[in-house]
């Protein structure tokens, strides 16, 4: 199993990181959320240079040109719901990706910081021999992306897996690389995080993701 993570070098994604992890500007939400958006475009330019493609002749007003296009057919799919503007973001460079969707929450057990995550919903096309992208911002524990896949593995069986966050920790990575294919999985990550608090909530983090981008919950 491969893990990339783009902030091992300097680029954009380390400003975009500072700006979102800035408790100050995290009040602006649209910009909080924009950031988000661009940091999924970012990460789809990155997956793009690892597909498979194809040679076209592309007619053009002048002639016929030799283009490549992806070959691959690609599925995206996202948790809900924080990870709907990371989802836009590489859905706005894979355009033409078929989308599936999963929800799932964190179920609090009554006077501790213990938690089940549970599977509410999900909407998927068949991903049998197709990439499978499963976006999600906060990868902490990794149990709701173990979750998410294996739900969606109810839809078949996929040729490659690519799990994208914007933060990750350790102990996700350890956690998904125990229970996904090794041979067919790839982690991308914006950057990692080493350390949960008590409520499981990635350290130093942005806080909750859901929450700065579409409001708080009760």
């Amino acid at each position: 199993m491969e893990i990339i993570n783009l902030c091992d070098q300097n680029s954009l994604v380390s400003q975009f990181m500072s700006e979102i992890r800035d408790k100050e500007l995290q009040k602006e939400r649209l910009r909080f959320r924009t950031n988000i958006q661009r940091l999924g475009q970012i990460m789809a330019y990155e997956i793009s240079k690892r597909l498979d493609y194809e040679t076209r002749d592309t007619a053009t007003p002048l002639g016929v040109a030799r283009t490549h296009v992806i070959a691959d057919k690609l599925v995206l799919a996202t948790i809900l719901r924080a990870g709907l503007p990371f989802h836009e973001g590489f859905l706005s460079y894979f355009d033409q990706a078929e989308n599936g969707f999963v929800s799932a929450y964190r179920k609090y057990i009554e006077k501790t910081n213990d938690f089940n995550v549970h599977i509410e919903y999900i909407a998927c096309p068949r991903i049998d021999d197709k990439v499978l992208l499963i976006v999600d911002p906060m990868l902490a524990t990794g149990s709701s992306m173990e979750l998410a896949f294996q739900a969606l593995m109810t839809k078949g069986h996929p040729a490659h897996v690519h799990v994208a966050s914007v933060i990750a920790t350790d102990q996700a990575i350890d956690y998904i690389g125990q229970r996904l294919p090794l041979d067919k999985t790839t982690i991308w990550t914006c950057d990692i995080d080493h350390e949960l608090n008590e409520h499981s909530y990635i350290v130093p983090g942005l806080g909750d993701a859901g929450d700065l981008v579409y409001g708080e919950k009760e």
